[in-house]
């Protein structure tokens, strides 16, 4: 086997393990509040992938690149794992999984936007148009094609939902500044993201599971999409010989999601669902070929995430 088939196949697991987030999400949210889950998650990644650095042996590495970086990595701490998961987990209830996940999908178009007042990058038509046709296809999947009312059904939903898209947006745009191993930047970022996220847990909620149900949810969010899919996936860009074709498959996690979605939450998936987000995978992709700002959910934490529901 190639390395280019290898990093294929790494990829091709990471959208299989990506595609059942949105469900777990949205089955882990009946046990939990948005702000349990976010604790619950974090904290059972934070452990896995300490266990991980540590038995790699990049304990000095950790402190290291923690001093060098500590203020950037404090910030990207409250961007990921805090303020995205808290938007994101917001979003998943108040929104049926099909609109949330599709939503959060568009993450990338507001990758580009932000990159002109913060990168001083510059939008050709080209991309003005991948983003408008990504933009309406949220639109179209927000308001399930009722375009002349407006009828959003949550606007706080679809408004968590667009603002986890930013944080995660603006984390990565940070993110290109730091130098060194990216599952121990990770880790730094998680480490000092836990703060915030206990802090906000015990005031606007509490610690208590509720159910094993709850913790098990959890534990595999934590697990998968915060850990294993962003290691996989850093495996896949590290063997690629062709990065475009590996990113690419990528996306085809938010159309297997649909079938998870469908048969587990039993969900009745409306055709707008389909439309929308073959416009924003679209206009992501066209846009994508043109230039890489930087690294997309293609390089997601979980998950990422690569999340990356």
């Amino acid at each position: 086997m190639t390395s280019q088939s290898k990093a294929c196949s790494y990829a091709l697991a990471t959208a299989l393990l990506w595609s059942t987030i949105a469900t777990a999400f949205k089955l882990t949210l009946d046990y939990l509040d948005p702000w349990q889950l976010v604790f619950w998650s974090v904290l059972t990644s934070t452990l896995l992938l300490g266990s991980i650095v540590l038995l790699q042996g990049k304990g000095k590495l950790l402190v290291r690149q923690a001093r060098e970086s500590f203020w950037l990595y404090a910030a990207l701490g409250v961007l990921n794992p805090f303020l995205y998961h808290i938007f994101l987990f917001g979003a998943y209830e108040l929104l049926p999984a099909q609109q949330a996940q599709a939503l959060n999908y568009s993450w990338p178009v507001a990758l580009s936007l932000l990159a002109v007042p913060m990168l001083g990058k510059k939008l050709s038509r080209k991309d003005i148009l991948c983003c408008l046709t990504a933009y309406l296809g949220v639109l179209i999947i927000s308001t399930r094609g009722q375009l002349q009312s407006l009828d959003f059904g949550s606007p706080t939903g679809v408004i968590l939902a667009l603002a986890s898209t930013l944080a995660w947006a603006v984390y990565w745009i940070f993110n290109t500044r730091l130098k060194g191993d990216p599952l121990v930047s990770l880790l730094i970022c998680f480490l000092l993201g836990m703060p915030w996220i206990i802090a906000a847990t015990a005031i606007a909620s509490d610690f208590h599971p509720g159910s094993i149900e709850g913790l098990a949810g959890a534990a595999y969010i934590g697990v998968i999409e915060m850990g294993i899919a962003y290691i996989l996936w850093l495996k896949a860009l590290k063997l690629a010989e062709n990065t475009a074709e590996v990113s690419n498959i990528s996306y085809l996690s938010p159309f297997l999601s649909l079938f998870f979605i469908a048969n587990i939450l039993q969900e009745s998936i409306h055709p707008t669902t389909y439309i929308g987000l073959v416009m924003i995978v679209v206009a992501v992709v066209l846009q994508q070929r043109k230039s890489a700002t930087v690294k997309d959910r293609s390089s997601d934490v979980s998950g990422t995430a690569v999340e990356q529901g």
